[in-house]
């Protein structure tokens, strides 16, 4: 029998349950002191295994041999769980904060509040800390929230550390690096370990699809040679999707947008893409993750961060867009944008237009990274994903699966996460996407037309999907969506539509916006050449107006990564119209509960029911039953396009308006100088202003090279400074290392405003620092191929770098393998001289035909051998007359400095690494055996196989600046 409460009795107990949250919620936030969760002595003769750890991609049959053992890594990261009190206090806390029956809505944490309440104990952090430390690794930082500790070391301090060994994978041209079993930890503080982050380079894709070549030129309303062509600028979004009117002033001001990236920027592209579009030019505020190395533009990734920065401004130009990207550290990535963002408080909407399928990501990943989502909601931030271009099949194209993998049924991750709001795709039909019903015409056939989209253009779910043909490869192209397996319950607020399946299970995606890069593409602008139609003779993107003036090309692609910024400009646009100055954290809950009411469905979404993301691309790309596979668009909800499209004005109308807006702040920083000289004051001024008016009120911490939380030794954490009375705050200090340098100013809020936060960069310049990329060599047994050698200056570097092979993952294989260097020094060193901005390259030769080698005598220093490996030296006229002992005795002298150094003191471990790897490379060019020239039996050519080789660079004066770069040599 079911007992009914009258309506005055269920709000009393229902107003009584909130107190006792409250209640708990007060306790636990005034205690500040987590409970002490590791008891015992850490000792590593009691091990235990970590449940995932192994990356599903460190599969055996890619294995490409064995890292260096020298091989420096950094920002390592060790990720702590939450204690089960914690946890189910923090799930209380985040249900209270999006009820508004609750006195805790919108209540939301800071991050040191939420360290305080949901972080380690210092006592455990300190234990864990030691432990690493005996393990001869170098403390970089512990997180702002309290569940993280950074550190650095090299590959075999890691392998002795964690029980296992760093190995080299490669698959489909793609090299990574990442550990070959699991790792096992100390029994005393494994349980309270959700993960070992960072060992691996195995990074997250973009989710843009790019344009068919064959489909460029004709282009947005634009005059081809017969007729009119459509394309998807910013004004035909605006219109389609009923933007507020103009005048109406709601362009998001007062709200702030973090593009979550990988990959440096160019300015100049997205202020030529707001010139072509008629926006006002705004550049976005660039964020470098301290740690992550220096900022390197990467095929691909610039790309989607251009197009995410692009088109998040043009919905919202009223937002302060920030782009938090990642520098040159393999093994940093978009997630880590993510977590620095989070952690930091930067920004009220992230957007990631990134993803990983849920098989590929592992389980340690997720227990790593979800409690980082979880933290951003209680926090107010609100985390949009691009659910993902495979279709049903999101694992498609993961480098390592098996084809059976490959072609299951999976979703991507963030967009899966219970914290998130995952944004799928639709598209149009061929039939609306000509100038017509949906479309007015160009003004000339000369001139394109800015926004021809005269209404709303009905939607189909999004699905391209091309079997290979005479004129194309084919491939898969259509919306993510499907059912998660990381989650045993559906998410409570994932309910009330008609559609939602009863699956138990958090269902992808929660809404869809135009995605196609077809019916009708979205246009862009990125100097990221991979993106250009270079074979059609495009040379340039957006150099008049959209267009590339020399080829007459446009840059067009689709993809939910072009729909998920297009929602964050929507949302700033929702909060600053409702009020939502402090964020509102995760708005699924509001999404579903607005889409239950159907009125309000039918006036603020636009329900998709036609189309399906089926894999319909061919037995090359799909399972036998492909045609079915996924699924299809329906009335209400569905599992391609989630909720629908929206109506903006309308969803921001029916929106719940916050009754206790604070008055949005804008934080700025400015810098004295922008390139100091070493050792130069600099002084920065932070501006605290809302509108036009000084803030004075309230204090400004102030995080310098990442503060104490993110930043290597060095960085420095200033808080509580108080605003003057004309709202400014003026911080003065100086920087000895030569590149890029970054404050972090942010302001606290008060019971009246909002807070914000303003980022200044200044850049030192001198010789500090280069990078070092090899080309993968593929060779006939018995000759020779080349690598390229990229040696790219970083913040001003100047100088001759000295080159050399540090090792391979199979000395004995390959005995009697010849090298040389476009130009070598009388040690036989590869040399290459920096005078400039720009890249340098140089040719590494590798001769698989031993009897093209010159014999070098074996070196006996001190009466001992010291055999590494018979590489010699190419049997160049160049090369005739070179002392092939020097090269020994100096790496002799190398590694007896490198022992000094490293006993010495821990200062100097750092150094003594880089010249004992210098040292290696030194020995390995000198040690030869006989068996070219003099004897009767030919040499043996190196064995067939695919080998690692690692090239070490070092600066010709200065040993610690250095890098080196692993590349694949295969010989057939």
């Amino acid at each position: 029998m079911t007992t009914m409460l009258a309506p005055p009795v269920q709000r009393r107990l229902r107003i009584c349950g909130w107190i006792a949250i409250c209640a708990l919620a007060v306790t636990a936030l005034g205690a500040q002191t987590p409970s002490v969760r590791i008891r015992s002595e850490i000792s590593g003769s009691e091990l235990t295994s970590l449940k995932g750890s192994l990356h599903p991609l460190a599969q055996a049959q890619f294995d490409a041999g064995r890292m260096p053992s020298g091989t420096r890594l950094n920002g390592i990261s060790i990720v702590f769980n939450r204690s089960a009190a914690q946890q189910a206090d923090l799930n209380a806390l985040t249900a209270a904060q999006q009820d508004p029956a609750s006195p805790l809505f919108h209540k939301w944490l800071n991050p040191d509040q939420f360290a305080a309440r949901f972080g380690m104990a210092q006592a455990d952090l300190d234990k864990v800390q030691s432990w690493l430390e005996q393990q001869g690794f170098s403390i970089e930082s512990v997180a702002r929230s309290k569940n993280l500790i950074r550190f650095s070391g090299t590959a075999g301090q890691v392998e002795q550390a964690f029980q296992t060994q760093m190995h080299y994978y490669k698959s489909d041209g793609e090299t990574h690096f990442a550990p070959s079993t699991g790792l096992s930890l100390p029994a005393a503080f494994a349980p309270t370990v959700a993960g070992v982050r960072n060992l691996d380079s195995f990074r997250p894709h973009p989710m843009y699809t790019k344009r068919s070549p064959v489909l460029m030129r004709p282009d947005f309303t634009f005059w081809g040679q017969t007729q009119q062509y459509v394309l998807f600028a910013p004004g035909d979004i605006k219109v389609a999707y009923g933007f507020p009117t103009t005048g109406t002033g709601e362009t998001g001001t007062g709200q702030s947008i973090v593009i979550a990236g990988q990959s440096s920027i160019t300015a100049t592209d997205i202020e030529h893409f707001q010139t072509a579009a008629g926006l006002t030019v705004k550049d976005p505020t660039q964020v470098l993750v301290p740690g992550s190395g220096s900022p390197i533009a990467v095929a691909g990734d610039q790309g989607e961060s251009d197009l995410d920065l692009e088109w998040s401004s043009a919905m919202a130009p009223g937002a302060e867009v920030l782009f938090v990207y990642t520098g040159n550290a393999q093994n940093y990535g978009v997630f880590d944008s993510v977590q620095y963002a989070v952690d930091e408080q930067i920004g009220n909407i992230i957007s990631v237009s990134y993803g990983a399928c849920e098989a590929a990501l592992g389980l340690t990943n997720f227990n790593a990274l979800d409690p980082i989502l979880q933290q951003a909601t209680v926090q107010g931030q609100t985390i949009l994903a691009a659910s993902g271009d495979q279709g049903s099949t999101a694992c498609y194209g993961t480098t390592g699966f098996t084809t059976a993998q490959q072609q299951a049924l999976g979703v991507s991750y963030p967009a899966s996460s219970e914290y998130v709001t995952g944004v799928g795709g639709t598209e149009i039909t061929p039939a609306n996407a000509a100038v017509g019903t949906y479309w007015g015409p160009a003004t000339s056939q000369s001139t394109p037309a800015l926004t021809t989209a005269l209404k709303y253009i009905p939607e189909v779910a999004w699905n391209d999907d091309s079997p290979p043909s005479a004129q194309n490869s084919g491939g898969l192209s259509a919306s993510g969506g499907g059912v998660s397996t990381f989650y045993s319950a559906k998410p409570s607020w994932q309910k009330n539509v008609p559609g939602i399946p009863t699956d138990g299970k958090r269902d992808v995606p929660d809404i869809a916006l135009y995605s196609s890069p077809n019916y009708p593409g979205y246009l862009y602008c990125t100097s990221d050449q991979s993106d250009w139609y270079t074979s059609g003779g495009q040379v340039g993107s957006c150099t008049s107006g959209f267009v590339d003036s020399t080829s007459g090309y446009f840059t067009v692609a689709g993809g939910t990564s072009f729909a998920t910024p297009v929602f964050a400009g929507m949302l700033a646009i929702i909060n600053q119209k409702a009020g939502y100055t402090a964020g509102q954290g995760n708005i699924n809950p509001s999404l579903y509960t607005l889409a239950s009411n159907a009125g309000t469905y039918a006036a603020a979404f636009n329900d998709v029911t036609t189309g399906n993301n089926y894999c319909t691309a061919g037995t090359t790309f799909c399972a036998a039953n492909g045609s079915t596979l996924g699924y299809a668009a329906g009335t209400g909800y569905d599992l391609v396009t989630g909720l629908g499209s929206v109506n903006l004005n309308a969803l921001a109308t029916a929106w719940t308006t916050n009754a206790a807006a604070l008055t949005d702040t804008t934080t700025s920083v400015s810098a004295s100088n922008a390139t100091p000289a070493s050792g130069a004051q600099v002084t920065f001024t932070i501006t605290v202003t809302a509108g036009s008016t000084p803030v004075t009120t309230g204090t400004v911490d102030l995080q310098i090279d990442g503060g104490t939380a993110w930043g290597a030794p060095g960085g420095t954490t200033v808080t509580g400074q108080a605003l003057s009375n004309t709202g400014t705050v003026s911080y003065t200090t100086s920087f000895t290392t030569g590149g890029v340098h970054q404050v972090l100013a942010q302001y606290k809020g008060d019971a009246t405003h909002a807070a914000s936060t303003g980022v200044a960069q200044v850049t030192v310049p001198g010789s500090i620092a280069f990078t070092l990329k090899g080309t993968d060599v593929t060779v006939s047994q018995g000759s020779a191929g080349n690598s390229t050698l990229t040696i790219a200056p970083v913040g001003g570097y100047t100088g001759t770098v000295v080159l050399n092979i540090a090792g391979t993952s199979d000395n004995t294989a390959l005995t009697n393998l010849c090298y040389s260097f476009t130009t070598m020094n009388s040690s036989g060193n590869g040399t290459v001289t920096v005078s400039g901005a720009s890249a340098v390259t140089t040719t590494l030769t590798l001769d698989t035909n031993a009897s093209d080698c010159v014999a070098a005598a074996v070196v006996k220093p001190g009466q001992h051998v010291m055999h590494i490996l018979n590489l010699r030296r190419l049997n160049t006229a160049k090369n005739t007359g070179i002392n092939p002992a020097a090269p020994a005795t100096i790496a002799f002298a190398g590694l007896l400095l490198a022992g000094f150094l490293g006993r010495y003191s821990r200062k100097f471990q750092n150094l003594a690494g880089l010249i004992a790897l210098l040292a290696v490379g030194l020995a390995v060019s000198a040690c030869g055996g006989g068996g070219s020239g003099g004897g009767t039996t030919p040499p043996v050519n190196p064995a067939k196989g695919t080998y690692t080789i690692t090239v070490a660079g070092v600066d010709s004066v200065t040993p610690s600046i250095a890098a080196n770069t692993t590349f694949n040599l295969t010989i057939n």
